[in-house]
C-alpha cells in the first residue's frame, strides 16, 4: 500500500508552493479606501488588455504548431507567399487599439490619482481632515500630529471617513512609504517634503511598509494603520497623551539613532515645527512657510509661530 501512495504523493510535489500561499491574502487586491480601490481597478484593467494579448497568442500558437506539423500532408503550402492585407490590418489595429485604451488609463488615473490631490467622499463630506507627519528614519517610522501634538513611532492611527493629509519626508537614506490597501506608494527623500492624501472607509488593522530597500533593516521597516471610529481615535489620543516620554529636538537624535526592528512609542508631547526642522537641516535651515508658500528660515518660522500662539 505504502508503495503505491508514495508515487501518487510525488506528483503532487510541483503543487505544494500553491498549498502554502492558500493563506495569504494580496493587499492591493482588498482594498479599504478609495485610492485603494482605484489602483485595484487599474491593475486588474491592465492584466486583462494584457491577457487579450496572452491568451490569443498562446492558442494561436498551439493551433498553428498542430495545423502545420510535419506530419499533416493537408496542410496548405505557399512557399511564394509575402502578404496579406486582411493579417497587416489585425496586426496593426489590435496594437494600436491597446496602446490607446492603455493610454487613457495612464493619463485619467495620473490626474486621478495625483498624491497632492485632496480626497473627497460623500461619507468624509464635512470633515476635519487629520495632519499627519511622516519622518522615515532607520528603521523606522515617526508619525507626528501636529494638531494634537503627539508623535509615535511604527504606529499610525487614523479616523475612519476622514481624509489624511500626509507631508512625507527622510532623514536617512531614500525610501517609500506604503499603506497597500490604503493605495499609493510615495518615496521619501531626505531634505525633500511630499504630500499624500488617503482616506480609510472601513475599520482595521492595515500594514505598512517601506517599499524601496534601505539597507540591512529595511525587511523591519514596517507599521500598522489603525483605521478607528471617532471615539476610538480619540481614546488612542489620550493614550499616547498619558505617555511619560516627549519628543523635541534634543530628544530627537535618540530617536533617529538607527535601530531594527523598532517597538513602538508614544510621545505625549512634541516640539513645533520639528518636521519643518528635520527638512530644514538639509537645506541651509530654509523651510517653506505652509501658509504662505515662501521659503524662509528656519529660526523666522518659529518666531512668526511663536508670535501667532
Amino acid at each position: 500500500m505504502k508503495n503505491k501512495i508514495m508515487p501518487r504523493l510525488r506528483r503532487l510535489l510541483p503543487l505544494a508552493p500553491a498549498f502554502m500561499l492558500s493563506g495569504c491574502t494580496l493587499d492591493l487586491l482588498d482594498p479599504r479606501g478609495p485610492v485603494g480601490l482605484e489602483n485595484r481597478n487599474v491593475i486588474l484593467l491592465e492584466l486583462g488588455v494584457m491577457l487579450c494579448i496572452v491568451i490569443p497568442v498562446i492558442v494561436m500558437t498551439l493551433y498553428f504548431a498542430w495545423k502545420y506539423r510535419a506530419s499533416n500532408t493537408e496542410a496548405e503550402y505557399l512557399p511564394n507567399w509575402d502578404h496579406s492585407t486582411k493579417i497587416e490590418f489585425w496586426v496593426w489595429t489590435i496594437p494600436g487599439v491597446i496602446i490607446a485604451i492603455l493610454g487613457v488609463t495612464a493619463l485619467y488615473t495620473s490626474y486621478q490619482l495625483d498624491p497632492y490631490r485632496p480626497i473627497q467622499t460623500a461619507e468624509s463630506a464635512g470633515r476635519k481632515p487629520l495632519n499627519v507627519e511622516v519622518v522615515a528614519l532607520d528603521w523606522k517610522w515617526l508619525f507626528i500630529y501636529p494638531d494634537q501634538g503627539i508623535a509615535t513611532v511604527n504606529q499610525l492611527a487614523i479616523p475612519v471617513n476622514t481624509p489624511v493629509n500626509f507631508r512625507i519626508t527622510s532623514d536617512a537614506v531614500m525610501t517609500s512609504f506604503f499603506i497597500p490597501r490604503l493605495g499609493s506608494q510615495v518615496y521619501a527623500m531626505a531634505g525633500m517634503q511630499t504630500q499624500l492624501h488617503l482616506l480609510a472607509s472601513q475599520e482595521g488593522d492595515y500594514r505598512g511598509e517601506a517599499s524601496h530597500y534601505s539597507g540591512r533593516g529595511f525587511s523591519d521597516m514596517k507599521f500598522r494603520t489603525l483605521a478607528m471610529n471617532d471615539d476610538q481615535f480619540n481614546q488612542w489620543v489620550d493614550k499616547v497623551k498619558s505617555s511619560s516620554d516627549t519628543l523635541d529636538s534634543a530628544d530627537y537624535p535618540k530617536v533617529a539613532a538607527p535601530q531594527e526592528a523598532a517597538p513602538v512609542q508614544y510621545f505625549a508631547h512634541v516640539q513645533p515645527n520639528l518636521f519643518d526642522g528635520i527638512v530644514a537641516k538639509y537645506n541651509n535651515g530654509m523651510v517653506i512657510d505652509k501658509s504662505t508658500g515662501q521659503v524662509m528660515h528656519m529660526q523666522s518660522a518659529m518666531s512668526d509661530m511663536q508670535m501667532k500662539e
